[in-house]
């Protein structure tokens, strides 16, 4: 048996928001959206498409699921992403990758390609 990740759910406390930022940051186009979710996809249909939820409490503690994020301009692509309204959690420079949280505060990964 083998399975292939379909999507990956995002929740977020402001559903325009979220997207906005998702959106430019993955480059996904929006496939549908309601007052509770947002689902948006990858135009190539190559990557996993993304959910995002509206859900009524903030994140609290560390992310028990996060993304990476591949990119061949490291310093480039954080800056550009920390532009759209990320913050930066944490720099690993001897390993390549970065720690980068959304506007929701939920945590991912830019990494060095």
């Amino acid at each position: 048996m083998s399975v292939t990740i379909g999507n990956i759910g995002i929740d977020t406390n402001d559903l325009a928001r979220a997207a906005a930022f998702w959106q430019a940051v993955t480059g996904y186009r929006v496939a549908s959206s309601d007052e509770s979710s947002t689902y948006l996809e990858d135009g190539d249909g190559k990557g996993p498409g993304l959910s995002l939820l509206v859900v009524p409490e903030p994140r609290a503690g560390k992310n028990r699921l996060h993304l990476d994020l591949l990119t061949s301009d490291l310093a480039g692509e954080v800056d550009w992403i920390r532009g759209l309204g990320a913050e930066q959690v944490r720099r690993f420079d001897e390993d390549g990758w970065v720690v980068l949280a959304d506007p929701d505060g939920n945590q991912f990964c830019v990494v060095a390609q």
